[in-house]
């Protein structure tokens, strides 16, 4: 078999983790399988590389953060050949520049465009493991890009796609993914299944456990993921395209902090002008979410939307080159919130989702800023401070402890 491992940050924090990791590497590749191997940066190496950057400019380039970042994960691999190399073990460290992983030029935020798969396949034809940076890739003008935080997650199952893997397997800090965050909720459930929709949704809602844009790529190219923990030998999460369990109504609960809301005041109600706005934030990468427009009062409406906080110094900038321009009166910008999101591919044939969500609300005394519902989620706006008290309340009211 071919397999592909992915060991994050906290997988490889110190030496006694690296040698930890090298012997469950090891172990894979003494049960007779091909193996390739994707790591993340140690442990804060990211955020030491990041404050480092921050004492120097305040705004510093895009291509030079790039520049700075990867070299996290060169640290990564390198040793990591080292510590297989001292096992008598065949291995050799590769980065995006010698894998040719192929992004586009978005700087701090490139997409993985195509993987060129000979370097890797000549290394294990010769039995070597392959180790292999994570987040990044290089662009057409060989310059490094980086994927966004998370990215060596797709990274993995990108390399997993281009090489045909049996299993791309994700090592992570938790045993697999739970019905919510375990240090959030206590009773939090470990599920042995989950279907790329609804993993996709909460990852994308604040689940850290797995990238977005990894199960994005592990769905269109049906790459088998499993999600386990590098520090325990306990089975993980598969995720696939179909389980074998009756799809749950409610599969987990996702909570994000990382988000802001803002507020456009006095749009002229003409048509076209959402089409304007939101087609000027496009052009500048910025990932809109939920979108609120209010009822017209005197040719003039509100529209709101969330965004990630840390788009928000762009987005500022954006509303104060265009505001004028789109005929606004105003903006407002509110910082202070969370996103707290209900998944399960149940609920698009079950009726009264919503109501249980609203009633945990009220039973909690939590005010409700904006809602999103799909056929497979429903996210609500809420105070900052609520989020812990809110995902609680949820779980429990669809009973999805253990």
């Amino acid at each position: 078999m071919l397999i592909v491992q992915k060991f994050g940050g906290s997988s490889v924090a110190n030496a006694e983790r690296v040698l930890n990791v090298a012997k469950r590497i090891a172990k894979t590749y003494h049960q007779g399988n091909q193996v390739v191997v994707v790591l993340s940066a140690q442990g804060d190496t990211t955020d030491d590389l990041i404050a480092k950057a921050k004492e120097i400019s305040k705004n510093p380039s895009k291509r030079e953060m790039d520049m700075l970042l990867t070299t996290g994960e060169q640290q990564s691999v390198s040793l990591m050949a080292m510590a297989l190399l001292e096992m008598g073990l065949p291995a050799i460290s590769l980065n995006a520049s010698q894998v040719k992983m192929h992004t586009t030029s978005d700087y701090s935020t490139a997409r993985i465009k195509r993987i060129d798969s000979k370097r890797m396949k000549r290394e294990l034809d010769r039995k070597n493991i392959v180790i292999v940076t994570g987040f990044q890739g290089i662009n057409r003008y060989d310059d490094v890009t980086t994927l966004g935080r998370g990215g060596s997650d797709t990274t993995a199952v990108a390399i997993a796609a281009a090489l045909n893997a049996d299993k791309c397997e994700i090592y992570t800090d938790v045993e697999g993914v739970y019905t919510a965050d375990p240090r959030i909720v206590p009773n939090a459930r470990k599920m042995d299944e989950i279907t790329y929709s609804e993993m996709l949704e909460l990852a994308s809602l604040g689940a850290k456990v797995l990238h977005n844009r990894s199960v994005e790529l592990a769905s269109k190219y049906n790459v088998e993921l499993v999600v386990r923990s590098s520090l325990t030998e306990a089975e993980g999460t598969v995720v696939k395209e179909v389980i074998k369990m009756e799809e749950m109504l409610v599969s987990g609960v996702a909570g994000d902090d990382n988000v802001a809301r803002v507020s456009l005041l006095g749009v002229p109600d003409k048509p076209g002008k959402a089409f304007d706005i939101f087609k000027t934030f496009g052009k500048k990468n910025i990932n809109i979410d939920i979108i609120i427009q209010s009822v017209a009062t005197d040719g003039k409406r509100n529209i709101s939307f969330s965004i990630d906080k840390d788009s928000l110094n762009d987005v500022k900038e954006i509303v104060d080159q265009n505001i004028a321009k789109w005929g606004a009166t105003g903006v407002e910008y509110d910082e202070n919130l969370a996103k707290v999101s209900v998944v399960g591919a149940g609920m698009v044939s079950n009726a009264g989702v919503a109501s249980k969500v609203f009633e945990a609300m009220y039973d909690a005394n939590i005010n409700i800023n904006i809602i999103s519902t799909s056929e497979i989620k429903i996210s609500i706006l809420i105070e900052k401070e609520d989020m812990r008290k809110a995902m609680r309340k949820i779980h429990d009211k669809f009973d999805l402890g253990a």
